[in-house]
């Protein structure tokens, strides 16, 4: 499978310099392929070809005295712009077609865009020099800030900057099936919530960071100082990257977390299950900035990624299998309940449990891995109340169903 490791750059002032150069050409020929080709559609003309696209828009266009500037920096940088569009318009045509989620159509550049990135492929000639630095053509050696090692040896290298004015090199590898991990017993399913972030099958619970709950104070600071700036003065630049800082510390903590607990249950699991969540449903409740905050997809992507990069078993089971609702210990359906119900006693059974741990236990069971609730704080009750008062109330009660 293909992997991306990304690692912080740090260029000087001229390579800063020759990166903006790059930024800008790369915008340049994109926006021009995507006016070249709205064009052509509203004329009613043949979609231009990449082929030619590239021989007009590059090749071409660096003898004209517009685009001179075009030849300072690496053609394959520019070639790279084309591929993106393709695959701008590829993404939107395959989402019309019901392949993929559906996705707006290509938009133009803006040279106000925060986030700017470039890629470097084979043919560009890029290299990791003996010291340790990222040479590309006609930027130079690039300090980088190695964490780990690459598995293998990068087909590609990207370079962006964002928000926070911050330059990452992403490389993409290939990793093989030498990284999978021994076979060991434990299975677990996952209930993923907001007062905890996980609850597992066997009774733990994890605690929910709230990153972005813990650094409101600070945010909203910056984000007052900026509203004070005089709007397109230098000021405004300099308080708009210390508010993008702020979000990007709450960001790069968040995603912290995300990959050591998404490590720690693959490594110590044979087998995960989560459910399938309706992250952007529940994100146009009152519950949005908690549910964001949460980042169950980033998570989720993770233990998928993680579990077939290290030959475990992921399970994603649906949205709308009754975790909440059943009994865990006689898988009696009990009804919907309120948010408000932590621990509810089972009409059926008499068995007192706990809402997040029962949901965890139903999850692995949905996904057919071998777990029980033996480890799910469940204990019997003294007097199992009959199946007709079961989940019946004298005055009607909210129902939230899960």
């Amino acid at each position: 499978m293909q992997l991306r490791y990304s690692f912080r750059l740090y260029p000087s002032v001229g390579q800063r310099s020759a990166l903006a150069r790059a930024f800008g050409c790369a915008r340049v020929v994109y926006n021009d392929a995507l006016r070249a080709r709205e064009t052509a559609r509203s004329e009613g003309l043949p979609f231009p070809r990449t082929g030619d696209l590239s021989k007009a828009l590059i090749t071409e266009a660096k003898n004209t005295p517009e685009r001179a500037w075009l030849g300072e920096v690496s053609a394959v940088v520019l070639q790279q712009s084309l591929r993106d569009l393709d695959t701008a318009y590829k993404n939107f045509f395959d989402g019309l077609k019901g392949k993929r989620p559906r996705m707006g159509a290509p938009r133009y550049k803006s040279k106000r865009d925060t986030r700017q990135s470039v890629r470097f492929t084979a043919n560009a000639r890029w290299s990791i020099t003996p010291g340790g630095k990222l040479r590309l053509p006609k930027i130079g050696d690039l300090m980088v800030k190695w964490s780990r090692s690459l598995p293998s040896t990068p087909s590609t290298v990207t370079v962006v900057k964002d928000s926070a004015g911050r330059y990452f090199a992403s490389f993409v590898v290939e990793t093989g099936p030498e990284e999978l991990l021994p076979q060991t017993t434990p299975e677990v399913g996952i209930d993923l919530g907001l007062g905890h972030f996980a609850v597992l099958s066997d009774g733990t619970k994890i605690d929910s960071p709230r990153f972005l709950r813990r650094a409101e104070k600070r945010l909203k600071k910056a984000q007052r100082a900026l509203s004070r700036k005089e709007k397109g003065s230098k000021n405004r630049d300099k308080a708009r990257v210390c508010v993008a800082r702020a979000h990007a510390r709450v960001a790069d903590a968040r995603r912290e977390f995300h990959h050591q607990l998404s490590t720690r249950l693959i490594r110590e699991n044979q087998a995960v299950a989560v459910e399938d969540l309706s992250v952007k449903g529940l994100a146009r409740t009152r519950l949005a900035k908690s549910v964001h905050d949460a980042g169950w997809s980033a998570f989720v992507s993770m233990l998928e990624y993680k579990a077939a990069r290290y030959g475990r078993t992921f399970v994603r089971i649906g949205r709308f299998e009754p975790s909440s609702q059943v009994c865990s210990q006689c898988g009696v359906k009990d009804g919907p309940k309120p948010l408000r119900v932590r621990v509810w006693t089972c009409g059926a059974c008499g068995a007192v449990l706990d809402r997040d741990i029962n949901a965890a236990v139903n999850v692995a069971k949905a996904a057919g891995l071998a777990v029980s609730a033996c480890g799910a704080q469940v204990r019997p009750g003294l007097v199992p109340a009959p199946r007709g008062e079961a989940g019946t109330h004298s005055t009607p009660q909210p129902a939230t169903a899960r």
